[in-house]
């Protein structure tokens, strides 16, 4: 949309707007919800526990809208009226902090607030899988992350940067969009920058990275060819490099990594990710018994058969060689994970057939027919027309 001059002028504000918001913020961190969507001719609506709810009655006009820009960009509103997004924290108070992302829709600005958790989280705190601690031992190749935004991503990255932090003596270098969670100096050296405030791109702090003594290097998320590739080439020299996909499954983000590559280039890719790939941690959050949410994991771990089908081209058949690898390798498919909560009383069955890769395989699973073949055919490639939508919740929940 365009912008006069007049809109870009940003003088003395009362930061009247500003007190507002924060009522909101206030509210939503009571209520334990995760972000707050700000948007120019609509009202306020809040994240909790997955669902979208209202938060107030009352429209924000676009006046409204672009002077709480004004107020929380100040000297970098000119830059978000020339780019038309722009990434900030925000410091609530000395406890909370947002993850902010101010862009133009068509009705004028629009913002939203990620709760950023002060404490960082331990693996044994998020009761994570003990398959996700000796992945970071590893000391090189490739980890990836993924899932739906939301899915508590940041959060196992943030874990994992952690345990390595307190158990070991290296150097580390992150690079995010922006940081989320602050590492302080425990038994590592930790280099942390962010996007447009200590460097322009990914691809370039990546690139400079490599020549400045690292050991892990974390990517916050690998969006573009060029990142992906200097990914793979630090991760084959001897880097332990960990970052993001927003993919839905293991087998999907070998799929992503492949196809963003040329097709005479694939096969090169292939050969590079079959070496450098140690795991695979893919999450779906699914709302608990007692309106909380728990993470499933479906974790590939690096194993001779997996290089093989990822070499080959057999990427249908990962998802059947994670399951088998359970027992010796410590890997498991989401419905293995999603069965293994369910049995501990944490969701309700219809919660568990809802976010399952196959809900007819779980159903059997369930019964005690472990034996079944799996009902979604794993020896064929999946139609991605048929692919079920996830990380849907319509529950509304009672505010406090």
């Amino acid at each position: 949309m365009s912008i006069n001059k007049s809109e870009i002028d940003a003088n003395d504000s009362k930061f009247e707007q500003t007190r507002k918001v924060r009522e909101y913020l206030k509210k939503l961190i009571e209520n334990g919800g995760s972000d707050l969507h700000v948007k120019s001719n609509g009202i306020i609506r809040a994240r909790i526990n997955g669902a979208i709810i209202p938060f107030s009655g009352s429209i924000l006009l676009y006046d409204e809208a672009m002077a709480l820009a004004k107020e929380l960009l100040r000297g970098r509103f000119l830059e978000f009226v020339e780019n038309k997004e722009i990434d900030f924290v925000y410091q609530f108070d000395e406890r909370n902090r947002f993850r902010v992302n101010v862009f133009f829709q068509t009705d004028g600005p629009s913002f939203v607030f990620r709760v950023i958790p002060m404490k960082i989280p331990t693996i044994d705190e998020m009761k994570y899988p003990e398959i996700v601690r000796t992945l970071t031992k590893e000391t090189r190749g490739l980890i990836l992350v993924t899932g739906a935004t939301g899915s508590g991503k940041s959060t196992t990255l943030a874990a994992m940067v952690h345990e390595i932090n307190i158990t070991d003596k290296k150097h580390i270098i992150t690079i995010e969009d922006p940081i989320e969670f602050v590492h302080k100096d425990r038994g590592c050296l930790i280099n942390q920058r962010s996007l447009g405030q200590d460097t322009l791109s990914f691809t370039r702090a990546l690139r400079a990275a490599l020549r400045e003594d690292p050991d892990i290097i974390l990517v916050g998320e690998m969006r573009d060819r060029e990142t992906i590739e200097l990914a793979l080439h630090a991760a084959d020299t001897g880097h332990l490099v960990f970052s993001t996909l927003h993919t839905i499954d293991a087998k999907e983000t070998i799929n992503r990594i492949v196809a963003i590559f040329p097709n005479e280039e694939q096969n090169r890719v292939r050969l590079s990710l079959a070496s450098v790939l140690r795991g695979v941690i893919s999450q779906r959050l699914i709302p608990t018994i007692d309106n909380k949410r728990v993470a499933a994991m479906e974790i590939l771990v690096k194993t001779p058969t997996i290089e093989k089908l990822i070499l080959e081209n057999r990427d249908y058949e990962i998802r059947e060689a994670i399951e088998k690898g359970r027992d010796h390798y410590k890997s498991q498919s989401f419905d293995q994970h999603i069965l293994d909560i369910y049995n501990s009383g944490v969701i309700t069955k219809e919660r568990a057939k809802e976010y399952a890769t196959s809900a007819a395989d779980l159903e059997l699973r369930i019964s005690g027919l472990n034996n079944a073949k799996p009902a979604d055919n794993l020896n064929k490639p999946e139609n991605s027309a048929n692919k079920k939508v996830l990380f849907e919740d319509n529950d509304v929940f009672d505010l406090k």
